[in-house]
């Protein structure tokens, strides 16, 4: 969704990364993406790997990834068709990384007793659903535009961010929905009776953003955003360079936060539990 409130070359930029967020966000893609790897798989075998999935739900996500370009789907014959990441697929390993590190180090897990020792630990959530959980909160309808608003306007109040994300509308209502939802989910601090910025999980989200944005438009290396700075650019409202902190450089997808690194061309591979997530909450920083 474009957001012709803001400078152009910004709204251009929105409207690709928005998009992108539309061809991850829907529940198990991300799941279906890290399964496939270089090495062509048949149906079977993405099915074994993904045993939580009916046969409807990988269908469907399977379908849905080839159509945006990001599965390649080889039908030697009708009996033998396997699948795979395309080079647009694999490309996507640096922003799934930006999202499972986010969901990882910003959303809050649920501590567990140690088995040997009885001690409380946190929950160990695999990378594909750190990365769906992150999706699950910043895609619905008009939150992306709201996150990247404020980050331009510094502070604003609901009719100026309405002016912005709405292009100057006549009403705000559409907006205030979304607007509360991201307050909740800690996203925004509320200033005051009336105005809005983005809170340090807000902010935090830059290398998520960077990393959308240089998919999005096809680049094979970051270049620095005109939006989303690793730091405050010159001329920024002090509300906002005071409320700004440096969110942490992406790391390789991996299966679990204790995992070691993986190569680039392992990245998409994880293990699966024996029964993941069924989805976060929207209740604020907790899952």
């Amino acid at each position: 969704m474009a957001t012709p409130g803001l400078p152009r070359p910004i709204a251009k930029d929105l409207s690709r990364v928005t998009e992108a967020l539309d061809m991850l966000s829907p529940r198990w893609s991300v799941w279906t993406l890290m399964t496939l790897g270089e090495q062509p798989l048949r149906y079977t075998d993405i099915k074994t790997r993904l045993p939580m999935l009916f046969d409807a739900q990988l269908s469907a996500r399977l379908t849905t990834l080839t159509a945006d370009g990001l599965v390649d789907r080889h039908e030697e014959t009708a009996r033998h068709v396997t699948y795979q990441l395309s080079v647009r697929g694999r490309s996507l390993g640096t922003v799934i990384a930006a999202l499972a590190t986010y969901g990882d180090t910003h959303l809050d897990k649920i501590s567990k007793p140690n088995r040997i020792t009885g001690e409380l630990e946190p929950e160990r959530i695999p990378a594909a659903q750190n990365a769906e959980d992150a999706l699950k909160l910043i895609t619905p309808k008009y939150a992306t535009s709201l996150l990247w608003a404020l980050r331009y306007q510094g502070s604003a109040s609901g009719r100026q961010l309405a002016d912005v994300v709405l292009d100057h509308a006549s009403t705000t209502a559409p907006i205030y929905q979304p607007l509360r939802q991201l307050v909740e989910d800690g996203f925004v601090d509320r200033l005051g009776h009336s105005s809005y910025q983005l809170s340090r999980q807000g902010e935090a989200l830059t290398s998520t953003f960077q990393a959308l944005s240089t998919w999005a438009a096809g680049r094979t290396k970051a270049t620095e955003h005109p939006l989303w700075l690793s730091a405050p650019a010159p001329g920024r409202p002090t509300t906002w360079a005071a409320n700004s902190s440096p969110s942490p450089s992406p790391t390789p997808v991996v299966a679990t936060p204790e995992s070691t690194p993986q190569s680039s061309t392992s990245l998409f591979s994880h293990g699966v539990p024996d029964r993941p997530r069924a989805g976060s909450s929207m209740g604020g920083r907790v899952r």
